[in-house]
């Protein structure tokens, strides 16, 4: 029992030893062998370059691997479905949430199953074929908004339904109409719960190959379907720090998303801290 004060106090320098060790050591995984030449990258470890090489290989990924053409095709595709997305679910969630009745029960509970019940890819390319949008952007952020519109609506529900209705029903007795009570009192009280779904919706799309490989792959090049075409072409065939290096030039964009959605969900708890 003696031990346990000591224990107590180690606690929180465990878990960040252990927070560190499964982040920084994959980490480094990466980071190391992006920055190794061919040959000591032929078996990916977690030993030092002799000499790093990291600009060079990302710099030779950029120009062979045509980067910029897939870089520009997921931003066609993630930034008009994280938009959609975050409005069209806040709003639905804040209509459920508002209302009362086994019919909204009912819409709410259908509306949360994309959280559980998971997309039949063969129909939704069958139906896409017959709609005319197979293969096209708006095919594309039509299937984005249907797989996680439910994960939206299942977060954001939530979090409306501790926002207090005075501050809504302030607002109409001013003679705001529904949508300028969403957008000038409901809206900045969401911010930081939309913070935490723009990280989650943005990782899911910036890194799906899946989906994106049925519906547009051949006809747009998003990152991840480039370096699975160039991976399978036999350009990166054994050259793992070029693989790396484009994992790293992915993945900038999104903790790039990571640090400007974390400002926002700290300013935002502070803020409802302070009124």
């Amino acid at each position: 029992m003696s031990d346990w004060p000591l224990w107590r106090r180690l606690q929180p320098f465990a878990a960040l030893v252990l927070v560190a060790a499964l982040i920084g050591i994959p980490l480094w995984l990466v980071v190391a062998t992006a920055g190794k030449s061919q040959g000591e990258a032929i078996n990916p470890d977690l030993s030092p370059p002799s000499q790093w090489h990291l600009l060079d290989n990302v710099r030779t990924v950029w120009t062979e691997a045509d980067v910029p053409a897939a870089f520009l095709g997921s931003l066609i595709i993630v930034v008009p479905t994280v938009a959609l997305v975050l409005v069209l679910g806040s709003m639905a969630a804040w209509v459920l949430a508002r209302r009362s009745s086994r019919l909204i029960a009912a819409l709410y509970a259908l509306g949360i199953s994309g959280v559980i019940l998971p997309p039949a890819v063969v129909t939704v390319v069958l139906l896409l074929r017959q709609l005319g949008l197979a293969g096209t952007v708006i095919g594309m952020i039509c299937v984005y908004l249907g797989i996680y519109l439910s994960t939206v609506i299942f977060f954001v529900t939530g979090f409306v339904r501790t926002i207090p209705v005075a501050l809504e029903e302030a607002a109409q007795i001013d003679g705001a109409g529904p949508l300028l009570v969403f957008r000038r009192v409901v809206l900045p009280l969401l911010r930081p719960v939309l913070a935490t779904a723009t990280i989650l919706i943005c990782l899911y799309v910036w890194n799906d190959v899946f989906y994106a490989f049925f519906v547009v792959g051949g006809r747009l090049d998003t990152l991840p379907l480039n370096l699975f075409r160039v991976a399978s072409a036999g350009l990166y065939l054994n050259n793992w720090h070029l693989i790396f290096a484009y994992v790293i030039l992915m993945s900038l964009p999104l903790v790039v998303v990571f640090a400007v959605a974390q400002r926002r969900i700290i300013s935002g708890i502070t803020g409802g801290a302070v009124k």
